[in-house]
């Protein structure tokens, strides 16, 4: 795993959508076509923001028509209508700004949410993903595992249940106005499924992210901190700013201070 450590939020955002449009060119280059997966939530905003305006800058464009893509996670019983619905995030963020030619949506209105786990999970697996962009939650969580995460399910989308601590998290960035608004169950992306990408973008900018990021960077590799699993893949970076990373250790600080960035074994 590779850290990056930039002073704010714009500086990450720019650098990691410059990271995730090579690897999405690259892909169309060796593959005819790009498999990506994308996180949602304010964490993700900026991120897609420059990733979508891609061409407007000054890089080469991204033929999106040739990219294919599918989300982490979706709240069950949400509609899309609904201003927290991630296939709206979506939609709204990447889809309709970029013409990407095929997204695969979660619907977790659905009456068989299993059902809908089942059939889109079938169409992840069927090939390789290039390139997975993903957060770290306050909680730790990866995509909607939260702790204990189950670190050994080989399903690609699972059932899960929401704990507190994360469902403030939606209410603590607004998207609902208090907990009894949000949904207790998701549908969510296996922790051993994200490891399956060829590279992992991980976007994680704030404060608020601070104990999460120390505790899945410097702590064990454990189920109650579910996003350390991402140091089990060798082409994982995580983009953070001073504010995410000022829980560190002062040695990591001290390194990232005067590098940049680092690497973090497992």
């Amino acid at each position: 795993m590779l850290l990056k450590l930039f002073p704010d939020k714009v500086s990450l955002s720019r650098a990691a959508a410059d990271h995730a449009a090579v690897a999405i060119r690259h892909a169309i280059e060796q593959c005819g076509h790009a498999r990506i997966i994308a996180a949602t939530g304010a964490s993700q905003l900026e991120f897609l923001d420059v990733l979508t305006k891609a061409s407007e800058i000054d890089w080469p464009e991204i033929d999106w028509p040739k990219v294919e893509g599918f989300h982490l996670d979706e709240y069950i019983g949400l509609p899309v209508t609904h201003p927290a619905s991630f296939r709206k995030f979506l939609m709204e963020r990447l889809v309709s700004k970029t013409g990407i030619g095929k997204f695969h949506w979660i619907e977790g209105d659905a009456a068989d949410p299993a059902a809908v786990a089942r059939e889109v999970g079938e169409r992840l697996a069927s090939a390789p993903i290039d390139a997975a962009f993903v957060g770290i939650g306050e909680n730790g969580h990866i995509a909607f595992n939260d702790p204990p995460a189950d670190f050994t399910a080989e399903d690609p989308y699972l059932i899960v249940n929401l704990d507190e601590p994360c469902r403030q998290q939606q209410v603590g960035e607004g998207w609902f106005s208090d907990i009894p608004q949000v949904p207790e169950r998701a549908i969510s992306m296996s922790p051993r499924q994200i490891l399956k990408a060829r590279e992992i973008i991980a976007v994680v900018p704030d404060r608020r992210k601070a104990q999460a990021v120390k505790a899945c960077l410097e702590g064990e590799i454990s189920p109650m901190a579910p996003a350390s699993i991402l140091r089990r893949h060798a082409n994982t970076t995580v983009y953070l700013d001073k504010d995410s990373a000022s829980q560190l250790s002062p040695a990591l600080q001290s390194v990232l201070a005067k590098e940049s960035q680092v690497v973090v074994n497992s």
